[in-house]
C-alpha cells in the first residue's frame, strides 16, 4: 500500500487535487480538519463506497493513520488502484504542517 507523509502531502496538494477522504467520526472532524478533506466515517464506508470514483486518487486520512489503513486496504481490494493513506493522520499534519490545529 502506497502511503504519504503529512509534509509530502502538503507539498503535493500545492499541484494536485486528490480526493481527502477523512474517516473519522463526525465529532473528531468537528474538532480538527485538513482543508477540502470530505467526511466519510469508516463505519460507513461499505454503504457508501459507490459515492467513490474507481479512477481518482483517494488519500485516506484519520487521526493517526491505522483506521484509514484500514479503509485504504478495503478500497483497494474493491477495485480503487490509487489509493494512498496518510502516515500519522490529522495528528502529524498538526505536528508538522499547521502548528496551529487542534489535537486531542
Amino acid at each position: 500500500m502506497k502511503t504519504i507523509t503529512a509534509t509530502e502531502l502538503s507539498q503535493y496538494l500545492q499541484d494536485n487535487q486528490p480526493v481527502l477522504l477523512d474517516v473519522r467520526e463526525p465529532s473528531e472532524h468537528a474538532i480538527c480538519t485538513i482543508p477540502g478533506s470530505t467526511l466519510m466515517p469508516m463505519s460507513t464506508i461499505v454503504q457508501r463506497i459507490d459515492e467513490l470514483d474507481k479512477q481518482a486518487e483517494i488519500i485516506c486520512i484519520c487521526h493517526h493513520g491505522m483506521r484509514s489503513m484500514q479503509v485504504a486496504q478495503h478500497l483497494s481490494q474493491h477495485g480503487f488502484e490509487n489509493v494512498v493513506n496518510l502516515t500519522g493522520g490529522v495528528d502529524a499534519w498538526a505536528l508538522t504542517v499547521n502548528h496551529s490545529m487542534p489535537r486531542y
